[in-house]
């Protein structure tokens, strides 16, 4: 059973071999911003952090599932999309970019818990069929150690890694030590929740151990 992941992320792709999946991997054309801002212009709302994240994760998929149909009619596997996005006290926390804005990030979140909310789309492609799609929201609450010193974010924000990450902060890599808990399904705060995806994938037919690439 093929599987295409419609993410560069690395930490989507490592989360996928760890638990056996060896896919292949596509960015998607998706303009996030102007989608999200589409969205809510026409709704006249600003979207919740889990409508936000279902949006982009749905969006993604079927940007790739279009094109992998297009390419390879012969297909057969399935698409996977996913978008993340953390909140603190009702406000969304995106990638900080600069690292005057990951300190500050730091700075707020040291000591408190807030919630990872991960998006996910899975379409089923199959020669001769129409694409089939499920798709669902997790969410993991996080709550970080509420001694990480000033020295030891400004180390941290050096290093480069929660720049580019949404929320400033990975469980898998340099930021895990900082973390004090999670609750919830742990791989939700890597990129993508193991456990939705499992389920999404069988209620489209699949068997998720078909997905091995090893046993």
């Amino acid at each position: 059973m093929r599987v295409l992941l419609a993410s560069t992320s690395p930490a989507r792709l490592m989360l996928l071999r760890q638990a056996g999946v060896e896919p292949q991997t596509a960015s998607p054309d998706v303009d996030e911003e102007a989608v999200v801002a589409a969205v809510e212009a026409a709704e006249g709302r600003t979207l919740a952090p889990d409508e936000h994240v279902l949006l982009l994760a749905r969006r993604k998929a079927a940007d790739v599932a279009a094109r992998a149909s297009e390419d390879d009619p012969d297909f057969d596997g399935v698409v996977i999309g996913g978008d993340s996005m953390f909140e603190l006290d009702g406000e969304v926390l995106g990638k900080p970019y600069t690292a005057d804005a990951a300190t500050a990030r730091w700075m707020t979140m040291r000591g408190r818990t807030g919630v990872l909310h991960s998006g996910h789309a899975v379409y089923r492609l199959r020669p001769g069929a129409e694409p089939v799609e499920a798709h669902a929201v997790a969410q993991a609450s996080v709550s970080f150690a509420a001694d990480v010193t000033d020295a030891e974010i400004a180390a941290y924000v050096a290093s480069g890694e929660p720049l580019h990450v949404a929320g400033a902060f990975t469980i898998d890599s340099l930021g895990g030590p900082f973390i004090e808990r999670v609750e919830g399904d742990p791989s939700t705060v890597v990129g993508m929740s193991l456990s939705t995806l499992r389920r999404l994938v069988r209620e489209l037919g699949v068997d998720w151990p078909t997905l091995w690439s090893r046993s």
